[in-house]
């Protein structure tokens, strides 16, 4: 009787930790830490992950002449907004983002900066 009330217990507390990890990943991935803008030119998109596939992308940001040009890495997590950067590749852009810290796996992106909007920049 006692062994079967120990199991219980056991039982009820993996359920209970399993929801509170899924609660805790539901706010992480509905709160945001911060968002923003960045434009530059948009060199990489692609499609990595073994179990889990994300759009991964990287940003060459528009750097004053003679500095070194800095890299803005981003997930994207809707596919049709990774379809419209495949369209405009190589061409200058504003993404609108939004910052996620805290994630528990990289099954979500390997990047903390989800890309939600992208605008080609015309000069």
């Amino acid at each position: 009787m006692a062994a079967r009330r120990w199991s219980l217990y056991v039982v009820y507390g993996i359920c209970g930790a399993f929801v509170l990890f899924a609660l805790y990943t539901a706010l992480v991935l509905q709160w945001s830490y911060s968002s923003g803008e960045r434009a530059g030119f948009l060199q990489k998109l692609s499609r990595k992950g073994f179990a889990c596939k994300t759009w991964e992308g990287e940003l060459q940001l528009v750097a004053m002449p003679g500095s070194m040009p800095e890299k803005f890495l981003f997930t994207v997590p809707n596919d049709a907004v990774a379809q419209h950067l495949n369209t405009i590749m190589g061409k200058r852009v504003a993404l609108t983002y939004e910052q996620h810290i805290g994630l528990p796996s990289s099954c979500f992106g390997e990047t903390g900066y989800y890309v939600t909007d992208v605008k080609e920049v015309t000069e």
